[in-house]
């Protein structure tokens, strides 16, 4: 299996309270593990990247902080974003 190595500079989380933040970097680390793990997302598949931008989330009102991190880690994975009022986040 090929080795894998992701470094995130940063990440700007606008609206997310500073108590909500390990939640979502917990999640955010759980969710990329698993997509990058299963070799089948658009990042894991192409090779080398210098940097992305993983583009605007939007949950569904209500949504927690791990859902969040859920959400964004898909986006960074570059797999296809859920359909909209899914709990995994849409662009």
């Amino acid at each position: 299996m090929p080795r894998i190595v992701l470094s995130i500079d940063r990440l700007v989380l606008r609206g997310v309270e500073r108590v909500d933040a390990a939640a979502v970097a917990a999640a955010l680390q759980s969710e990329l593990h698993a997509l990058l793990a299963s070799g089948s997302s658009t990042l894991a598949t192409q090779g080398s990247a210098h940097a992305l931008q993983a583009g605007q989330v939007r949950l569904p009102h209500g949504a927690d902080a791990a859902a969040l991190g859920r959400a964004v880690a898909v986006r960074i994975a570059g797999d296809p974003p859920a359909p909209a009022g899914n709990e995994a986040g849409a662009p």
